[in-house]
C-alpha cells in the first residue's frame, strides 16, 4: 500500500500528519514572494518540515486509510506499520528514500533523518491553481532634450505709439462699480442672517407641531398578529462533530458492555450508529471542537488507554 498518497491528502487539510513509527510531516504557511533578482513571483503556499521526535500515533492517518480503503481501523494500522518497516530498511541500505510529492529523506552521518521537501506540489488550498510565473522587466525611458547648435537670434523692434487719453466717462463708470461692490460686501451677510433668522423660527414652529401631534396620537391595532412559537431540534452531529474513540466491536452485546462499563467509570460515553462494515463504534465522548477533543483524549492516553483516537465526523 502506497500510504504516502493518503499523507499527500492529508497535507492538504491538516498542519500536522503523523505516520507512526517514523515521524511527522508539519506545514507552515509562507506569504508569497517577490525575486527582484529574477523578477518572478510565487504565490503563498505549505512549506513541509519532518520532525522524527513526534511518532506516537493520533488515529488520523489510520482513520483516513481506514474510510479510503474501506477496511477496519485494525487493518489500516498494520499497513502502516509494514509500510514504515519497509521504509527504514531502505533508510538503511540505500540511505535515502523518495516519497512522491512530499520530499527526499535521507540519513546524515550521526543517523538522523535528514527531510528535504517536495516544492513542486503546493498543498495551501487558497492558492490552488495558482503557479509562479517571471515578470519581464520594466524599462523606463528617458527622454532627452536636443539642443541645436545653431543660435537662432531675433530682432525685436519697439515702435513707439501716441499716448491714449482715457475718456472722463470711463471714470465715473469705474467708481461707480467700485460704490456698488462696497454696498454688496455689506448689504448681503446681513440680508443672508436675515433669512437664516427667519428659516429657524419656521423650523421652531413645525417641530412644535410635530411634537403636539404626536403627544395626541393613539396607535390602535385591531387584529393582533398571535404570537408564532418555533421548536428547534438540535443536531448533535452538527453540534459534537470530534468523537474520542474507545473501540469498535463487531459484536452489539461486547460493544453494549464497554459502554455499559466507561460509564461506571465517569466517562461521558455514548455509542454511534453501526458504520459501513456492520461494526458498532463506542466513543469515551463527543466534543463541539478539536481542541477540546484534543484535551480529553490526552488526559485519556495518559490515565486510561493509550490508543484513544479522535474520529472526525464530516459536516
Amino acid at each position: 500500500m502506497k500510504i504516502e498518497i493518503y499523507i499527500a491528502q492529508l497535507l492538504y487539510r491538516y498542519q500536522c500528519v503523523t505516520v507512526p513509527g517514523l515521524g511527522a510531516f508539519l506545514t507552515e504557511i509562507q506569504s508569497a514572494k517577490l525575486e527582484q533578482g529574477s523578477h518572478s513571483f510565487s504565490p503563498p503556499t505549505k512549506k513541509i518540515a519532518f520532525n522524527a521526535n513526534l511518532k506516537n500515533n493520533d488515529g488520523l492517518l489510520a482513520n483516513h486509510i481506514a474510510l479510503a480503503e474501506k477496511k477496519s481501523y485494525d487493518y489500516a494500522v498494520g499497513a502502516i506499520q509494514y509500510e514504515v518497516f519497509k521504509w527504514k530498511k531502505s533508510l538503511e541500505e540505500n540511505k535515502y528514500l523518495t516519497l512522491k510529492n512530499i520530499g527526499d529523506l535521507r540519513l546524515n552521518a550521526e543517523n538522523n533523518i535528514v527531510f528535504t521537501p517536495f516544492d513542486q506540489t503546493n498543498y495551501l488550498t487558497s492558492s490552488f491553481g495558482l503557479a509562479a510565473f517571471v515578470s519581464p522587466e520594466v524599462k523606463r525611458l528617458v527622454e532627452e532634450e536636443v539642443f541645436s547648435s545653431e543660435d537662432t537670434t531675433q530682432t525685436v523692434t519697439f515702435i513707439p505709439t501716441e499716448p491714449r487719453t482715457i475718456s472722463p466717462y470711463l471714470k465715473y463708470a469705474a467708481v461707480f462699480v467700485l460704490g456698488l461692490g462696497l454696498v454688496g460686501s455689506v448689504g448681503y451677510p446681513m440680508y443672508e442672517n436675515q433669512v437664516a433668522s427667519q428659516t429657524l423660527l419656521v423650523k421652531t414652529a413645525v417641530q412644535k407641531q410635530v411634537q403636539n401631534k404626536i403627544q395626541e396620537a393613539t396607535f390602535i391595532i385591531e387584529n393582533p398578529i398571535p404570537a408564532v412559537t418555533l421548536t428547534v431540534k438540535s443536531s448533535e452531529k452538527a453540534t459534537l462533530p470530534y468523537h474520542i474513540m474507545a473501540g469498535v466491536y463487531r459484536d452489539q452485546h461486547n460493544a453494549d458492555a464497554s459502554l455499559k462499563n466507561l460509564k461506571k467509570l465517569g466517562f461521558p460515553a455514548r455509542r454511534i450508529a453501526p458504520n459501513k462494515n456492520g461494526y458498532y463504534p463506542v466513543l469515551y465522548g463527543s466534543y463541539a471542537t478539536f481542541a477540546e477533543a484534543e484535551k480529553a483524549k490526552k488526559e485519556i492516553n495518559n490515565t486510561h488507554n493509550p490508543d484513544a483516537w479522535i474520529l472526525i465526523e464530516s459536516l
